[in-house]
């Protein structure tokens, strides 16, 4: 079936800001309790284009048609609520993103509700806003839930900054939506129209997730759902990590998965050990969903849990024996080490004296001093050309 791409008639500069959004104040915005920093913002020029240009479609959006999916900080959701949407539905990946949108809600005196990634997050709606995601399997993975289950004429928005667009977003969006629109740029921001959802075939592009990988060469099978860190790929972060991972307290009867992604060390811990118990955790939804598909599909769910929280704050004080960690370094599309440092103060909390985070990172980020200050003495496991462990005891 022929797809049309072409450009759709955009508002005219004149009234960029939102300016078809009068009553939106984006400096009331703040990204608590997400870690924040001067380069680090709750909102930017995309996310006013996208409401700019769904701004009569939201006019005219009947009650509950309206949905919102990876707004950051509730940018979107907000937005579209403050314009007069009723019934603002939201699916955001990262839970600090989630209460942040609750919070941006009540400063600016709306509701939206916050619903998880399936059905009824999309479901009859005629509207949805998207921030595009940088992983084109998030991508996919969004397009084909949003044209599975939202009305046959929903018109999704979705837009991001230029930089971080490319052309294979519309070809993504193309397989499940036979119709594409590009807007015109603005402040280096883009907009993406889809129309004419093909449901049949968006249904089965969504029962394929997650993906599956096997790795001999470790003994693991890798599940994924799409936008989680390295896929069904095992980074060579946490592969040489792994390569070291047995002398991490070989007698420790409990562990933690720290930012787990898809769970490949918690499942790795758990085939090694086969008397430990792991705690599995990460702010991503889709990262815990794939966490428990990768113990399941290594058939050592009964010894691993996954939770999606902030980091450890399911975790009680002074509780844990061993913390093993591959932090990430970026809150979004920016780079930032406030991330790691948050982590690891987290993890300090949660060891019991004595116990030990064993962590993996950039040689050029230099965490050391900072692992010494934050949990206590710090050797190093091993170094390669890229990558250092490092095993930090808690005092």
């Amino acid at each position: 079936m022929r797809r049309r791409y072409r450009r759709e008639a955009t508002i005219p500069e004149s009234l960029s800001l939102t300016g078809n959004l009068a009553n939106v104040d984006f400096s009331l915005l703040r990204r608590d309790p997400d870690v924040d920093g001067a380069d680090l913002a709750a909102s930017d020029a995309a996310d006013r284009l996208i409401l700019d240009e769904a701004a009569s479609l939201l006019a005219e959006s009947a009650p509950g048609t309206v949905a919102v999916i990876d707004d950051a900080y509730g940018a979107l959701a907000t937005g579209a609520a403050a314009s007069g949407a009723v019934g603002v539905r939201s699916h955001q990946d990262v839970i600090t993103g989630q209460r942040a949108l609750q919070r941006n809600a009540d400063r600016f005196g709306v509701s939206v509700e916050s619903l998880p990634f399936d059905a009824a997050a999309v479901a009859g709606a005629r509207v949805v806003l998207l921030r595009l995601p940088r992983s084109l399997d998030r991508l996919a993975e969004v397009a084909a839930l949003i044209a599975a289950h939202a009305d046959p004429e929903v018109v999704v928005v979705a837009g991001g900054r230029i930089k971080h667009m490319s052309v294979a977003m519309n070809d993504v969006l193309g397989e499940v939506f036979d119709r594409v629109d590009v807007s015109h740029a603005r402040q280096k921001s883009r907009v993406l129209f889809a129309r004419r959802p093909r449901a049949d075939v968006a249904a089965q592009q969504l029962a394929a997730w997650p993906k599956t990988q096997r790795h001999d060469d470790v003994q693991l099978t890798v599940s994924a759902n799409g936008g989680v860190f390295a896929g069904t790929r095992i980074d060579v972060g946490t592969r040489f990590l792994l390569s070291v991972l047995d002398d991490a307290l070989p007698d420790a009867t409990t562990a933690v998965d720290l930012a787990c992604g898809s769970g490949v060390v918690a499942a790795r811990l758990a085939l090694s050990r086969p008397e430990i118990t792991v705690l599995a955790t990460d702010r991503s939804a889709a990262a815990a969903t794939s966490a428990r598909a990768t113990a399941d599909e290594n058939g050592v769910a009964d010894r691993v849990t996954v939770v999606q929280a902030d980091g450890l704050e399911a975790v009680d004080d002074a509780s844990q024996e061993l913390v093993v960690l591959n932090p990430p370094f970026h809150s979004d599309a920016a780079l930032s080490t406030g991330i790691a440092r948050h982590l690891f103060a987290d993890a300090a909390r949660a060891l019991a004296p004595g116990g030990e985070l064993w962590c993996v990172w950039n040689s050029h980020l230099r965490y050391r001093p900072t692992l010494e200050k934050v949990v206590g003495p710090t050797r190093q496991v091993a170094r390669n050309a890229k990558f250092t462990v490092t095993a930090s005891v808690h005092r």
